[in-house]
């Protein structure tokens, strides 16, 4: 499926944003994938990363094997083994976007929160 075809095409996956969670397509597959600090602590072992600047930068720059371990540990909706079959090197840039996404969620000041923010 080309970028356009995928960008027209429906999202059928519910994502819940307000949780961090990201829409991601590979190919024909819909993913919901969310920076969880389950998920990342995973991912960060299997990587064998020291910090989280080390994961940051091995996301960010679609090195092979993070981002295939971000996919299959951080999704949250969808068939990450069915993504995996079908993911192919022109997923990078959507992948790195997404992955960005998901990790400055961790970043962003959350709404109503800044009382508690102040104190």
């Amino acid at each position: 499926m080309t970028a356009a075809k995928t960008a027209a095409k429906e999202f059928p996956l519910q994502v819940n944003g307000a949780r961090g969670e990201v829409a991601l397509w590979i190919g024909d597959v819909p993913l919901v994938i969310a920076a969880t600090m389950k998920g990342l602590a995973a991912v960060s072992t299997r990587l064998g990363c020291q910090s989280l600047a080390d994961l940051f930068l091995r996301l960010s720059g679609t090195e092979v094997a993070a981002t295939m371990a971000a996919i299959s540990l951080l999704t949250v909706r969808g068939k990450s083994d069915d993504a995996l079959d079908a993911f192919k090197l022109k997923h990078f840039p959507a992948c790195a976007e997404a992955f960005a996404a998901a990790l400055s969620h961790h970043f962003e000041g959350e709404p109503g929160n800044e009382k508690a923010a102040k104190e």
